[in-house]
């Protein structure tokens, strides 16, 4: 007889499991069994930026607005009324998406002003309102370097992780680290140059995970027109779009087997087994700087 049992053990009670399904073994996991015949149906993907423009043809019908200010008297205030971008560079996120996953549901959370300029209280409000609403993929195409708010992003990203909701990041464009995109629970992305949607690389010397196409990428832009761009910020956008794509196929992913699953798919992944170091038969582990090979 159990006579004590310590805080959060009660999830491992025999009578309360959950059962869950296995994946496939990891060498089973290939493209298209992770998105081949997928549009994104179904799956919520917010785009807390400086607005949607829905009436721009790459990007489509937006399911669902707000955006969030600060009022004269210092409260929050949320607008849940159809808006237009500010700026331009949230459209230009909600394109990529739309082009890897036509048919997944976009929210817009406009918490940037015309000069990509927000406050930090503003834009927690934003992905709070996210994490709230059970949107399934955040794109986080923003990021700060102010120290006081590495505490309560860190509390944001880590809510979503537990409610299987995936932050997909953008690093800095400047060499100095910037939240939420250096948190091990999030999907960092920066960017590379080849001029492949589907073409991204893992990074196995973090922060920074993922590297997809954001360097000279043609992108949807205000009034209706395209601009061709480069930064983090536009290959944060590729990321989330495969991520869209991978969850409608496979809606039960957790976010840690979702990076699981992008490891495995990426571009740079050796199958040869060349670059492994040789062992000798009969050896034993090989261990240096904390790392077991």
């Amino acid at each position: 007889m159990v006579s004590f049992r310590p805080a959060f053990s009660a999830a491992f009670v025999q009578t309360r499991l959950v059962t869950f399904a296995p994946l496939d073994p990891i060498g089973g996991i290939t493209r298209d069994w992770a998105w081949e015949g997928s549009s994104g149906e179904g799956v919520k993907v917010a785009v807390v930026d400086s607005g949607i423009d829905a009436t721009h043809p790459d990007v489509g019908p937006v399911q669902g607005y707000v955006a969030i200010r600060e009022g004269e008297d210092g409260k929050l205030v949320y607008d849940p009324e159809p808006h237009e971008d500010s700026n331009g560079h949230g459209t230009a996120c909600a394109g990529v998406i739309r082009s890897l996953a036509p048919a997944c549901e976009l929210y817009s959370v406009k918490v940037l002003g015309a000069g990509l300029s927000g406050s930090g209280r503003v834009t927690t409000a934003g992905l709070r309102w996210a994490i709230d609403n059970d949107i399934q993929v955040c794109n986080l195409s923003l990021g700060t370097t102010h120290r006081e708010f590495f505490g309560v992003f860190h509390e944001l990203a880590d809510a979503a992780y537990f409610r299987n909701i995936v932050l997909v990041t953008a690093a800095n464009n400047m060499p100095i680290p910037s939240f939420p995109s250096v948190y091990s629970s999030v999907i960092s992305v920066a960017s590379h140059a080849v001029q492949d949607p589907y073409t991204f690389y893992y990074n196995p010397k973090p922060p920074v995970e993922f590297g997809a196409l954001g360097i000279d990428v043609r992108l949807a832009w205000r009034e209706h027109t395209h601009k061709t761009m480069t930064g983090n910020s536009f290959a944060t956008p590729h990321m989330a779009g495969l991520v869209t794509k991978i969850l409608g196929k496979h809606p039960e992913l957790t976010v840690f087997q979702l990076k699981t699953i992008l490891r495995e798919l990426a571009a740079n992944v050796d199958r040869t087994g060349v670059s492994r170091p040789p062992r000798l038969l009969g050896e034993g582990p090989l261990r240096g700087g904390g790392t077991t090979v």
